[in-house]
């Protein structure tokens, strides 16, 4: 994510802080010192708010590490003002894998509670329940608190929250996936409006949880459609055949005339029929600004890649898409380089499926075959 700075790697997953955090803190910081608040109070009040995203980076651990389980990785959580964000390669494949993924978030709040309650409870410093609030008793007293409301706000049925995700998961269990999704996403979208007719009247704060809840709904439905209508499509059916390459001794110049003369942006490197590496569009202009243009294009090229079979499905070249953030995969076939796979034409080939469907309904002839 941009604008973000990595604060360390802990169990293998990178641990993130967006710079918009910062702006919460400054928030903090001056309300303090606007209400007069001596030093040490409003340094305390920075400490509770570190403390309550140490307690969301556990949450988000929690999904992480569960998901792991079942073979899937996380690229990275990253810390926001609203609350952390655990990125999964995928989602879990089967609706019961999902759901423990969902519950595994909240379970380290309960948890958390749980320690702090005890703690209290011990040491015999447990103050007056009239008195316990966000903002008000010690330390500790909020911090439990917060970690309760974390568990009661992430449960709620507002997909793609933890609670709309259980929802899914459940009615998926009885359900079609894609049905089951729309479902939650509908849901989602109706505790969105309501977030943010309460927002109107109270938090401001709630309009922006509102808005990512109706954007995040919206696109994750989307996604699953998308990889429904893909799904059991072969990538040779729509990879792009038509296609330029570069050898490892072609210059930078050749390839700024290859990106000129058409519409490729990314161009893979061969030698022997053989892919040796990518040069895309960003890292070209990268190395113009840097290098000679007549710089051989493999002193510059990406020798990491991500490739795809001839004959794998569709739906997990899109998957492979998203995971490694690039814009095109090479297609093999025995190893030799056959053709390209975008997002681009991934999304070209649904736009005509869709028209031929349409047409089939309308008892048209098509002038292409869907076959």
């Amino acid at each position: 994510m941009k604008w973000s700075w990595k604060l360390g790697r802990f169990a293998g997953i990178d641990v993130y802080i967006h710079a918009t955090f910062w702006l919460l803190i400054g928030w903090i910081a001056l309300s303090h010192i606007l209400q007069g608040d001596p030093l040490t109070q409003t340094l305390a009040g920075i400490a509770f708010i570190f403390a309550l995203f140490a307690c969301v980076v556990l949450h988000e651990f929690g999904h992480a590490l569960t998901a792991r389980r079942y073979g899937i990785q996380t690229r990275d959580i990253t810390l926001l003002p609203i609350g952390g964000v655990a990125r999964l390669e995928r989602m879990p494949d089967q609706p019961i894998q999902e759901l423990w993924v969902a519950l595994a978030g909240p379970a380290v709040n309960v948890v958390i509670a749980a320690l702090l309650f005890a703690f209290l409870a011990l040491t015999n410093t447990f103050g007056s329940l009239e008195r316990l609030g966000v903002a008000t008793g010690s330390f500790v007293e909020r911090l439990l608190v917060v970690n309760v409301m974390l568990v009661l706000f992430n449960m709620l049925p507002a997909f793609p929250m933890d609670g709309g995700r259980v929802v899914r998961a459940l009615l998926a269990m009885r359900m079609e996936y894609t049905r089951a999704t729309q479902i939650a996403a509908s849901l989602g979208q109706a505790m969105a409006f309501v977030f943010g007719f309460i927002g109107l009247f109270t938090n401001p704060f709630l309009l922006f949880i509102a808005f990512f809840v109706w954007i995040g709904a919206a696109q994750e439905a989307s996604m699953v459609q998308m990889k429904t209508a893909l799904g059991g499509i072969p990538v040779h059916r729509t990879m792009l055949t038509d296609f330029r390459t570069l050898s490892p001794r072609d210059s930078l110049a050749r390839a700024v005339e290859l990106i000129l003369a058409g519409s490729q942006h990314d161009f893979p490197v061969t030698d022997d029929h053989r892919i040796v590496g990518i040069l895309t569009r960003d890292r070209l202009l990268t190395a113009l600004a840097q290098y000679p243009h007549d710089t051989p294009v493999a002193d510059v090229m990406q020798r990491e890649f991500t490739t795809v079979d001839y004959g794998e499905m569709l739906d997990l070249a899109l998957m492979k898409l998203e995971t490694c953030a690039c814009q095109t995969l090479a297609v093999t076939r025995y190893g030799e380089l056959v053709g390209l796979v975008t997002k681009d034409n991934v999304g070209e080939f649904l736009m005509i499926q869709s028209a031929l469907e349409k047409a089939r309904v309308r008892g048209q002839r098509p002038l292409v075959s869907s076959a």
